[in-house]
């Protein structure tokens, strides 16, 4: 009677509750095979990975899962889009499947099960393992219900391992705004207050997203989420002695109060909503994080899916260079509108010199023998020396350092093209070394945005005779749009980056970006070249 009571006030919050779906086809494994699942959850792992694709859920996790997830993350490696359906159809798609309007949508991966049965290790040891991928936690229990003033005078008789204890159209809505690469505000839910605190947690949309919860399985719209669904499952016991101990350390309550919540509420809603929702799992996995080798192989057919950009299987021509924490932390300081000058310029500098050594990894090389000073002999490869670079003005000057520091006495030509009132399609000027056509170019520009500036040089570089498998296009940001744009028009020209960006505002300006990345880098509001270009009474740009 008490539970009807508590579900019948639950329910009032709103007009119904949730409808599980019908069962799926061999979603729950055998009692014989749950016994040998220690031995064969390599196999059956793989062949539930081929059978159904993935999806994911997360579930309120500790601080030290939240404070390793959260943060203000930007872009990086765009994760590839799971969706069977969203293929890319044609040559006219700006992007690939799952991109809109320039956002690649994230990896969402459902973590469920009983309570204390060790989802939070779960995902903090995925996270872990993922470390070179952004990462965000969404907890279910941030979206319970706060109490009024009459259930907190019977709260030991509240049921929060009820559907209906969620807010669960709030929790619909923040999924799918950060699926949409928009930042949400997830609820700060205080226990021992059992109301919602003002400071809510700031979330940034992110690589991959972990939804974990007791009940993120339970209603369907939340399922179609997810790319990758896991159920964790441990022994009642182990689960009701974990409670125990989190409840009246964490929670500040009493263990009586604990063992009467367990028989009353926990123990009648795990039997009645929670284990129900394991036959959506497509993964199962027993004791919880004590299970090395299921996580291991989670995680490893994660980095498979989460390897390479996904707009790097369209475009075959676009190189992302692997990310790395020193590479999201020097972006990170970049990005920052508050970085001063001088650390911009260290940091910019640094990060460009990585683009312009991958870059250099892409030219032609021949095989070369070396007597060592042991009398030994060293086979090795000899660099192309038909080289040249072309800075695109004024931004691709701050790239040049690095080159010349990579590439000793490289020529460096320069072409300055009009960006503003005519989408950077009018060439103004240009003095390129007079063999180019005989050279493989390194094209310099720090930003791939509309595409249409670097569409107008690479046009240029080809009327000069250089082939178009010669150009490697050089860049420390791009977006999705700028990528399709040069790839559609010139897929032979190979463009090497270190991160792509989320997309386009309204005034086509890369997001989230770096602003002006000439007036940043040189410390200026106006044109004030940082080398002297305009050497004579024509105005003609001296060849370096």
């Amino acid at each position: 009677m008490e539970m009807e009571s508590m579900s019948s006030s639950n329910k009032a919050r709103k007009e119904e509750a949730a409808v599980v779906a019908a069962p799926d086809k061999e979603a729950v494994l055998t009692t014989t095979a749950r016994a040998r699942f220690d031995t064969l959850v390599p196999l059956w792992i793989c062949g539930r990975f081929l059978d159904q694709y993935m999806g994911s859920t997360s579930r309120p996790v500790d601080d030290e899962v939240l404070d390793a997830a959260t943060g203000v993350h930007y872009s990086a490696l765009r994760l590839e889009e799971l969706n069977m359906n969203g293929s890319v159809s044609g040559e006219d798609q700006p992007t690939t499947s799952g991109v809109e309007n320039g956002h690649q949508e994230p990896f969402v991966i459902g973590v469920a099960g009983g309570a204390s049965s060790g989802k939070s290790t779960v995902c903090k040891m995925i996270i872990d393992q993922l470390r070179d991928q952004r990462v965000v936690v969404v907890t279910q229990e941030s979206f319970y219900y706060g109490l009024s003033d009459e259930e907190l005078v019977h709260v030991h008789d509240y049921n929060f391992d009820h559907p209906d204890a969620f807010d669960t159209e709030l929790l619909l809505s923040c999924m799918e705004n950060l699926k949409h690469g928009k930042a949400v505000d997830i609820p700060n839910y205080n226990f021992k207050t059992y109301k919602s605190v003002a400071s809510a947690r700031k979330v940034n949309p992110s690589d991959v997203i972990i939804l974990e919860g007791i009940l993120v399985f339970h209603d369907s719209r939340v399922r179609d989420l997810m790319n990758m669904k896991i159920f964790v499952d441990t022994d009642a016991d182990v689960r009701l002695t974990r409670r125990i101990r989190r409840d009246t350390i964490e929670k500040g309550r009493d263990i009586k109060t604990v063992l009467d919540q367990y028989s009353k509420f926990v123990k009648p809603a795990f039997e009645d909503f929670i284990l129900p929702t394991k036959k959506y799992a497509d993964i199962i996995i027993p004791r919880g994080g004590d299970n090395d080798v299921a996580i291991d192989l989670i995680v490893q057919h994660i980095r498979t899916k989460l390897g390479q950009h996904d707009l790097c299987k369209v475009h075959p021509n676009l190189y992302v260079i692997q990310t790395t924490y020193q590479i999201r932390g020097m972006h990170t300081i970049i990005r920052d509108a508050a970085t001063t000058t001088h650390d911009f310029i260290f940091y910019a500098d640094r990060l460009i010199r990585l683009v312009v050594e991958h870059g250099l990894g892409h030219l032609p090389f021949k095989e070369k023998q070396v007597i060592t000073p042991t009398g030994s002999v060293y086979t090795g490869v000899e660099f192309s020396k038909r080289l040249c670079g072309i800075s695109v003005i004024r931004s691709g000057e701050s790239m040049e350092n690095a080159l010349r520091a990579c590439c000793k006495g490289i020529k460096i030509g320069k072409i300055l093209i009009h960006r503003e009132g005519d989408n950077g399609k009018q060439l103004i000027y240009h003095n390129v070394p007079k063999d180019i056509a005989n050279r493989h170019v390194l094209l310099l520009d720090p930003i791939l945005g509309t595409g249409n500036s670097a569409v107008q040089a690479i046009s240029l570089l080809l009327k000069k005779g250089v082939q178009e498998t010669n150009i490697i296009f050089l860049n420390l940001i791009s977006a999705p749009q700028g990528v399709h744009v040069v790839s559609k028009r010139f897929p032979r020209v190979k463009i090497v980056t270190s991160e792509i960006d989320f997309g386009l505002n309204d005034d086509f300006r890369v997001i989230p970006g770096m602003g002006e990345f000439g007036d940043r880098y040189f410390g200026t509001d106006d044109y004030q070249s940082s080398t002297p270009f305009f050497c004579d009474e024509k105005n003609r740009v001296r060849l370096l």
